[in-house]
């Protein structure tokens, strides 16, 4: 697997415009509400009717009953006139309404595909992708797919149904009249022709432009402190000030070429209603048809003619609709870095002990290698083999492969070459979900999720009951710590973990991997945050975590790395040293140079700060 590093961040791929294609797929998520859908179309296509016989009948009776001098004709047929209009608005009513239902229905459906989708990629997808392209498309790139179902396909089907309809009352009365609209038509679509390439690039550097915007404000927000510490406040507010000008210049552009549609298109819809003045006023003169037959037509081709404006303004949507979509779709076609194999099986569970203690995994890995960068290795050459119940520490310099190995072995990522095994299965033939529920991590970078201090621990387990959370948080020794916090357990805890100290957050994510009962334990820098005195009452509740697991320790306490069974010393990527504490200290080699050059004279604060 080849992965860009953390350094590097790329935007979310934008498939090319397709068009056809994508409105297509994109109707395709309505097939699941397909009764509301078919409904809605039965409602379109009474109301594309409707609307039409609604003109002609106010046509008919204005020609009709009035130009007669008939008021009983007039009354009756203005009541049906008037009969009609109102189920014509009941029709519309409930139109609107199931176009808001299925706009919803189908924006949740979309959103919950591209959350899970998410969820799916792998933690090197997250290290290139700014943060603020995703919350871009699962939100404002989602929000204009809405209109586009909701709006566009309905209201377009009625303005088009009106201008068949209408065009066929037209032909009815007098052919000759009606070619004099339809000449109208390959005006109108030179007019759309022209629009329309420029249009759909303006509406995509539109969203291009609002995605810049949302990425720039989560990174702002996330790295605040930096910002202010550094008294960047004015050279950052000016840099966003930029994109926000920008983006304007984006919108006015946008804005200006879609300007031209809707307003071409009404002068021409002017233009033929005059032309057809001209024309039908001098047959009635002529007495060549009558004046009703004018009457009929002005009627009809007014409601002709202000349909095409009414296109012209779904068809900028649509664009607009179109273009969200492409972005969406193409997050959604961003293939993960590895999938489980086709043939994967769950990785086995041992039975518990005669204790009810979990046994330790077996681990062994086989001349590893791992590129971020094709040609640069990040591992290479790495082997080892941890028996069940063993810990490893892993020491080195920053940037030696520490945490990327931890990471293999819990198979956040797939290796370049070589073989990881647990329990003699090869983890790449084994479901990555199997292999998470038998591994618990506690990171350097501890996140918790807003919501209760309760709720944060049972991520390690959320089917387990209080009194299980209790009996965690007493084998580690951190009860009162706990029980300490605002509201205790049922604490809420803010976003990221705001409102606890780092210390704090670092008790609930031991807590966390304790209710988890792994047989394989990973401590990625794991007591950074943790104070002296906070540690030394960890030290025996640590024993008891590692005991009988199978651990790997990053860059941890000295303490803890003096006791470990292995000591791995790793060097570009390499492991240059291995052995116990005290076989590597009379070796007089890289080890011992750490050692003596961070060790305090205390082991109990003593640290590697690699």
């Amino acid at each position: 697997m080849n992965a860009l590093g953390s350094g590097d961040t790329v935007p979310i791929p934008t498939p090319p415009p397709s068009g056809w294609a994508t409105v297509r797929r994109l109707w395709g998520y309505t097939r699941p509400h397909r009764t509301i859908r078919n409904i809605l179309f039965l409602l379109v296509g009474l109301r594309m009717v409707q609307l039409p016989l609604l003109a002609w009948g106010v046509a008919h009776i204005i020609g009709g009953p009035i130009a007669n001098h008939d008021p009983r004709r007039t009354l009756w047929q203005t009541l049906a006139l008037v009969a009609f209009a109102a189920l014509t608005e009941m029709c519309f009513v409930y139109r609107v309404r199931l176009a808001l239902q299925l706009g919803d229905t189908v924006v949740a459906d979309l959103r919950e595909t591209i959350y899970r989708h998410v969820l799916q990629l792998p933690l090197a997808y997250f290290q290139r992708v700014p943060v603020g392209q995703l919350i871009g498309r699962i939100t404002q790139d989602v929000e204009v797919v809405r209109i586009g179902v909701q709006d566009v396909a309905f209201v377009t089907t009625v303005q088009a149904g009106m201008l068949v309809v209408s065009g066929a009352l037209m032909w009815h009365y007098d052919w000759k009249l009606f070619v004099v609209v339809a000449c109208m038509v390959p005006v109108l679509w030179v007019v759309v022709r022209s629009l329309h390439a420029g249009l759909g690039l303006a509406y995509r550097a539109q969203q291009d432009s609002f995605s810049r915007i949302t990425t720039t404000l989560a990174e702002s927000v996330n790295g605040m402190r930096e910002i202010q510490g550094f008294a960047r406040q004015e050279i950052d507010g000016q840099r966003f000030g930029r994109l926000v000008h920008d983006h304007s210049q984006v919108n006015m552009t946008a804005a200006r070429r879609a300007s031209r549609l809707g307003p071409l298109l009404e002068l021409n819809g002017q233009f033929f209603v005059a032309v057809l003045l001209v024309v039908g006023g001098h047959q009635v003169l002529a007495r060549e048809v009558p004046l009703g037959v004018l009457i009929q037509f002005l009627f009809l081709s007014t409601l002709f003619f202000n349909a095409i404006p009414t296109i012209g303004t779904q068809y900028n949507q649509a664009m607009t609709a179109i273009s969200g979509a492409e972005r969406v779709f193409g997050l959604l076609d961003t293939p993960p870095d590895w999938r489980d194999a086709p043939d994967a099986i769950p990785l086995p569970a041992p039975p518990p002990n005669a204790d009810g203690t979990i046994p330790g995994a077996r681990v062994e890995v086989r001349d590893l290698e791992f590129e971020y960068h094709p040609g640069r290795p990040a591992l290479q050459g790495v082997s080892l083999v941890a028996l069940p119940g063993q810990s490893v520490a892993l020491v080195g310099a920053t940037g030696s492969g520490k945490s990327t190995l931890v990471k293999l072995i819990a198979k956040l990522m797939l290796p370049t070459r070589g073989q990881i095994l647990i329990d003699g299965h090869d983890i790449s033939g084994v479901t990555g979900d199997s292999l998470h529920a038998q591994i618990a991590s506690v990171p350097q970078d501890n996140f918790l999720f807003s919501g209760t201090v309760l709720e944060n621990i049972r991520m390690g387990r959320p089917g387990a009951s209080d009194e299980e959370v209790r009996a965690a948080l007493q084998d580690l020794n951190v009860t009162d710590i706990i029980d300490a916090f605002p509201g205790g357990l049922l604490g809420q805890v803010g976003e990221g973990g705001a409102g606890l100290s780092l210390g704090q957050r670092q008790v609930v994510c031991f807590a966390r991997a304790m209710l988890a009962n792994p047989r394989i334990l990973i401590l990625d820098e794991a007591t950074s945050a943790v104070d002296a005195i906070t540690e030394s009452r960890l030290q025996q509740a640590l024993g008891r975590l590692l005991a009988g697991r199978t651990s790997f320790i990053v860059a941890h306490r000295l303490s803890t790395i003096r006791h470990a069974d292995q000591v791995l010393v790793l060097e570009h990527g390499r492991i240059i040293e291995r052995g116990r504490h005290g076989e590597l200290m009379a070796r007089v080699g890289k080890y011992a140079q750490m050692y003596r050059r961070f060790a305090t004279p205390s082991d109990r604060i003593g640290r590697l700060n690699l």
